[in-house]
């Protein structure tokens, strides 16, 4: 592998890993911390909800950055739009570090918090998609499941880093001490972060697969609006795409935010037993997707993906049982299991679904199809799950809920063509033949 292609490798992932650092940054702090400093109420739950309410409105923003980003990532290129959404999250993040709370400004604190939280899913929304092309377009058709399975470790990296920083904090200080200024901490440590990723991501190239059609869509001097063509042309692959993610980001959130608020609030345990357990589950985690990404270059990516959505709905509820014993061993385990079973989903998912559009329109496809999912998935999964356990006081409707999306998710990749060997710079990829065998 050229030294030029490690170092796209490394740019996309060491820039997925600081924007989801921001991004989980503050699903961690909504349960923990802005609940009691954005959204003190006399029910911990209930203020637990309203920062959570706060963290899906950054999922709100999401399919409107990425049709945005998508749009000139199309036109103008990946590189550009990558470099921006960078700059987006890390000043958001940063910025949240020096608000005022509550008790200081009054309704005006949360007032803020949400608009930063916006900007943040805005940027992670253009994020996605580039972060990915880049990766997938400048390999080959033999390894894009391993190699573009790389900026998918961002996320697991980026939590794993989040999770870490709090947990260390919380360990270090009082929680009177974290309360008053520890948790800002972590936000401003956003700024150094963004100016290591722009320093490496300035550093790539263009993707070859983008300026070859860019010459091509230069040459015909055809109009050109890519989400038109997407859903003109593409709509059925972009339901793919959104019903393959929902069990995806149901289950990818329930583990690593919802954990937090049942492990503290539900079990009355401190709340280092759960970061301890997200931690070490997303060190596995990242491990474990190019290990399932490569599985689906010898395999496919579909038996990969399903196996991820069956068994996850089987962990459902082995999931909460092994929580239930209260045993931080057993935790960690609980965690740890279910985001490995998760990477079955996530670590394909890269290459699956650049394999599912054209060129010409696959950042918009890519964009809408995996951002649209977020609102419907990740973005209400913690509400969701919270509400649940509000209203019945059991983990049972928590497990059916995501037993539900993970059918969805199986009948969506059933209903997907095997894209395993596919060239990304035929016209219409996903139309070009399987290789025998696949």
């Amino acid at each position: 592998m050229s030294k030029p292609f490690v170092r796209i490798v490394s740019a996309s992932l060491v820039g997925t890993t600081i924007e989801w650092y921001d991004f989980f940054l503050y699903t961690s702090a909504a349960a923990l911390v802005f609940n009691k400093l954005f959204f003190p109420t006399a029910d911990p739950l209930t203020g637990t909800l309203l920062a959570f309410l706060t963290y899906a409105i950054g999922f709100v923003a999401r399919p409107i950055g990425g049709l945005v980003f998508a749009h000139y990532g199309d036109k103008i290129g990946r590189k550009r739009l990558l470099v921006l959404s960078l700059l987006l999250m890390g000043g958001s993040t940063f910025a949240m570090g020096l608000l005022p709370t509550y008790a200081a400004i009054g309704i005006g604190a949360p007032l803020l918090l949400t608009t930063l939280r916006l900007i943040q899913g805005f940027a992670l929304g253009g994020e996605w998609g580039g972060a990915v092309l880049i990766v997938s377009e400048h390999g080959s058709a033999e390894r894009r499941g391993f190699w573009a399975s790389w900026p998918q470790c961002g996320a697991p990296g980026g939590n794993l880093l989040a999770t870490g920083v709090l947990a260390l904090h919380a360990a270090v200080q009082s929680d009177a001490t974290f309360l008053a200024w520890g948790w800002r901490v972590p936000f401003l440590l956003s700024g150094v972060l963004v100016l290591i990723g722009l320093w490496i991501r300035l550093s790539v190239t263009e993707s070859p697969v983008f300026l070859a059609a860019q010459a091509k869509a230069a040459e015909r001097a055809e109009p050109h609006v890519p989400v038109v063509e997407v859903f003109r042309n593409s709509w059925q692959r972009v339901l793919v795409t959104i019903g393959a993610r929902m069990a995806e980001n149901v289950s990818y959130y329930i583990i690593t935010a919802f954990i937090l608020v049942y492990v503290t609030t539900g079990l009355g345990m401190a709340k280092t037993v759960g970061l301890n357990a997200v931690m070490i589950g997303s060190a596995v985690h990242f491990v474990s997707i190019p290990l399932w990404g490569a599985l689906s270059d010898r395999l496919g990516r579909r038996p990969v993906y399903l196996f991820g959505a069956v068994t996850m709905a089987v962990w459902a509820f082995a999931f909460f049982a092994l929580l239930n014993t209260r045993s931080p061993g057993l935790i960690i385990v609980a965690a740890t299991v279910g985001l490995t079973l998760h990477g079955a989903m996530y670590g394909p998912q890269a290459a699956f679904f650049s394999e599912q559009f054209p060129t010409r329109v696959r950042y918009t496809g890519l964009s809408v199809g995996g951002q649209l999912s977020s609102i419907a998935a990740g973005a209400v999964a913690p509400l969701i799950a919270t509400a649940l356990f509000q209203r019945y006081d059991s983990t049972v409707p928590v497990s059916l809920y995501l037993v539900g999306m993970c059918a969805i998710t199986v009948i969506a990749i059933l209903a997907a063509r095997e894209t395993l060997g596919h060239s990304l710079a035929e016209p219409e990829s996903v139309d070009s033949p399987v290789p025998a065998g696949r």
